[in-house]
């Protein structure tokens, strides 16, 4: 098991295939040896490293923090953004998509789970897997950041067509995996195959959201240029800044040692904090260029202080039916718009994308 190929530095990489041959990173960040993870996965299949499941459907269950998260994982028909079933909140860019589309093309499996959310009151879905994980489950395992995960198998053919019979009506909102989502779409486009091919699916992890233990954080930006900003509430400290954030539509700013609060108006303080401050500071310049990330909000004061940016803005977590609906309004937010954590680690299944199987 690892985290999602997107989170590793190179050292995260180097960590987890030095504790295994067999660690999933081998073929989730092959560098550019894809022929390589397409090798590893065949290899662990003819060495029974691999087992193939029949058709199936997962849950996943993960505990962290004293919370609990409950998943379900199943194949996901790809559908384009135009047809507003699955739907966006962030911009991507072209590098991680040539690099995710070139090891697709080389093992032909998707090797992670894409990450959605839906609307699940009143679907039932959630007391399905509710009823499936008060049996005894196929795997338990520690995954990376503390967190114990819990795994079982859906082979009821039954069950599969409640499921499938709840969601389908559905729209779903991708939490994580974007550049994966796209990719696996100009792959399906690429390799063709009936409408019910494997190879028009992804892998995907689903989440209700309303689940008590879907987590998202905020991600704060560091502008490493552009004049500062006044008027706000001056607070005395990053704690009372960020508590003053809490239920509000507004942001935190840190520049010269002095913390303020800057009230915004509109639906989102995300949205409104680049379309208000960010976009009116860098003029025509694309942000992009001069913005910094972190979850940490101390490393983003120390960013300031030490002279490699020039002012932190803080947000607070952000509300998820609001993003979701700004996605159902068609609307693209900002990047690092969201942070869902924990990620589904993986390694625990994975799905050949052959265009002759049916699913």
């Amino acid at each position: 098991m690892a985290p999602p190929y997107d989170v590793l530095s190179d050292s995260d990489v180097a960590h987890y295939r030095s504790m295994s041959q067999y660690n999933v990173v081998h073929l989730t960040r092959p560098g550019p040896d894809y022929d390589g993870a397409a090798r590893n996965f065949e290899r662990w299949l003819d060495d029974r490293i691999l087992e193939p499941d029949p058709r199936s459907m997962y849950v996943h269950e993960v505990a962290f923090d004293g919370r609990v998260r409950r998943d379900l994982v199943a194949a996901l028909r790809l559908q384009p953004y135009a047809d507003k079933v699955v739907l966006p909140h962030e911009r991507t860019h072209q590098g991680p998509k040539e690099d995710r589309l070139a090891l697709l093309r080389a093992t032909k499996v998707s090797l992670e789970p894409l990450w959605f959310l839906y609307e699940g009151k009143g679907s039932g879905v959630p007391e399905v897997l509710e009823r499936v994980a008060a049996r005894a489950p196929a795997v338990s395992f520690a995954g990376p950041e503390d967190t114990t995960h819990r795994f079982w198998v859906i082979s009821d053919p039954a069950i599969h067509a409640s499921i499938h019979a709840s969601l389908e009506q559905l729209p779903v909102l991708i939490a994580d995996g974007h550049h994966r989502y796209e990719t696996a779409l100009a792959y399906a486009e690429e390799v063709g195959g009936s409408p019910d091919a494997a190879s028009r699916f992804t892998l995907a992890l689903l989440t209700d959201i309303a689940d008590p233990g879907l987590v998202v954080l905020p991600t704060h930006r560091v502008m490493k240029a552009g004049i500062a900003v006044t008027g706000g509430e001056p607070k005395a400290s990053l704690e009372e800044t960020l508590a003053a954030l809490r239920g509000r539509v507004a942001a935190g700013a840190y520049r010269n040692h002095l913390y303020q609060v800057l009230p915004l108006e509109g639906d989102l303080a995300l949205v409104e904090l680049h379309e208000q401050v960010i976009d009116n500071l860098l003029g025509t310049r694309n942000p992009e260029d001069f913005l910094l990330y972190t979850r940490d909000p101390e490393e983003a004061v120390r960013w300031v202080d030490e002279g490699v940016g020039t002012a932190a803005f803080f947000l607070d977590a952000p509300d998820v039916r609001e993003v979701l609906k700004l996605a159902q309004e068609g609307k693209t937010l900002p990047q690092k718009a969201t942070y869902f954590h924990p990620k589904p680690p993986s390694g625990m299944v994975f799905d050949r994308l052959e265009r002759d199987r049916r699913l």
